[in-house]
């Protein structure tokens, strides 16, 4: 059995790499939609949805590398002869069929895992890699528009395999060839007086389609997530006119552990009305009321389900308020006072450096909450699936007066 291809023949180098690819693919498309479809109601539902995605994804990087190696091995081969290249039509369908499945392969797997890096946390890729990717920011904008993009290449995918398939049961039931045969057992076909010849045809279709493709999912990109799309660190709240300092840029994150792996969030839209004098009166520095727009909540993958009844419920409860005493402290300061989120009230304490500079001030602090006490994801009562502390980060730029 030759490792190598032929004129005649498949080798089984060649064979390897479309049986495996055949095989990653095949599982990889199933677990996709049935972990899309499996509700996440319970910790053990959302449980059983991440590991099938994590699964997914898993097989999907798998594949991609796959058929890179395939592309590669397929570009250096001998390509056996096709066995009817007087059809000429069906030469060329066959031949754009299978640059279709070459660039889906690569596309598809690629997309999922650029939004998969765009969005952080839920479901991890089962690697010790890491789960980002280099020059893939995390941003809502990047994720929508390889999400959509992966949603488009699927559809390339698929309708390529069934022509494939077709194809290929065609040449056994109809033509009764070697076709199948050659990529199943290595069959050696009768010698063809006419090899193949090169043409760049089947090529420009296929890459013309995927041109299609790609500028179809540009177009259904949703332009309100683009919008949303802007990184925390870039956001400013809305200024106010109260107190005696005016924000003028900063961001309001937060952090939490699901299935182990830390979830970013962040909110778009707050205010702060911050009185502050660096000279105490009685014991304390100043003010600050922060107002915070629920429903500008962003967290990765899966933004829906934190907005929902179980977590931040932002239909019924739109706004969350933090009011708070500034004091002095051993370094820096805190903001002493309650947090208002989802009609409960919860004692808050924020410690934050502050630097003042010719008038403006940058502060920067961080606390921990716990999503208990504020009746959230009662649902999800252990930490297997939603840990219980919640780090909230603030950052912001404010001028005097």
């Amino acid at each position: 059995m030759s490792s190598r291809n032929t004129s005649q023949s498949f080798g089984s180098i060649t064979r390897s790499f479309h049986w495996l690819t055949a095989l990653l693919i095949l599982t990889a498309i199933p677990l996709g939609v049935i972990a899309n479809r499996l509700p996440y109601d319970t910790a053990e539902a959302l449980a059983t949805k991440a590991q099938l995605f994590s699964i997914h994804k898993t097989i999907g990087v798998a594949a991609f590398a796959v058929a890179l190696a395939r592309i590669l091995w397929a570009l250096t081969e001998t390509r056996p002869a096709h066995l009817h290249p007087d059809r000429r039509a069906e030469t060329v369908l066959a031949e754009v069929v299978h640059w279709l499945l070459y660039i889906s392969l690569v596309m598809v797997p690629l997309t999922g895992w650029v939004h998969h890096a765009a969005v952080t946390g839920f479901a991890p890729i089962l690697w010790p890699f890491g789960q980002t990717l280099p020059f893939v920011p995390q941003t809502e904008s990047v994720a929508a528009a390889a999400g959509m993009a992966h949603w488009v290449f699927t559809k390339v995918l698929a309708v390529s395999i069934i022509l494939h398939v077709v194809g290929a049961l065609k040449h056994q039931i109809v033509d009764k060839d070697s076709t199948l045969r050659r990529m199943t057992r290595g069959e050696v076909a009768p010698a063809n007086p006419s090899p193949n010849a090169r043409s760049a045809l089947p090529l420009a279709v296929a890459f013309v389609i995927y041109v299609m493709g790609a500028a179809g999912a540009a177009l259904l990109v949703p332009q309100t997530e683009a919008i949303a799309a802007t990184p925390p660190a870039a956001q400013a709240p809305t200024e106010v006119t109260t107190g005696n300092w005016t924000v003028t840029e900063g961001s309001l994150t937060f952090g939490v552990l699901q299935m182990g792996q830390n979830v970013q969030g962040s909110f778009a839209n707050w205010t702060a009305e911050i009185t502050f004098d660096e000279t105490p009166v009685d014991g304390k520095n100043g003010a600050v009321v922060v107002t915070i727009d629920t429903a500008s909540l962003t967290l990765g993958s899966v933004t829906g389900q934190a907005k929902g009844n179980d977590f931040f419920n932002t239909t019924a409860f739109p706004q969350a308020v933090f009011t708070a005493d500034i004091l002095p402290a051993a370094t820096g300061y805190t903001a002493q006072g309650s947090l208002s989120l989802r009609g409960v009230e919860v004692p808050v304490t924020l410690p934050f450096t502050l630097t003042i500079t010719d008038g403006v001030a940058v502060m920067t602090g961080e606390t921990t909450l716990d999503r208990r006490d504020f009746k959230m994801g009662t649902a999800y009562g252990d930490e297997s699936s939603i840990g219980f502390p919640v780090t909230v980060s603030v950052s912001l730029t404010a001028k005097r007066g």
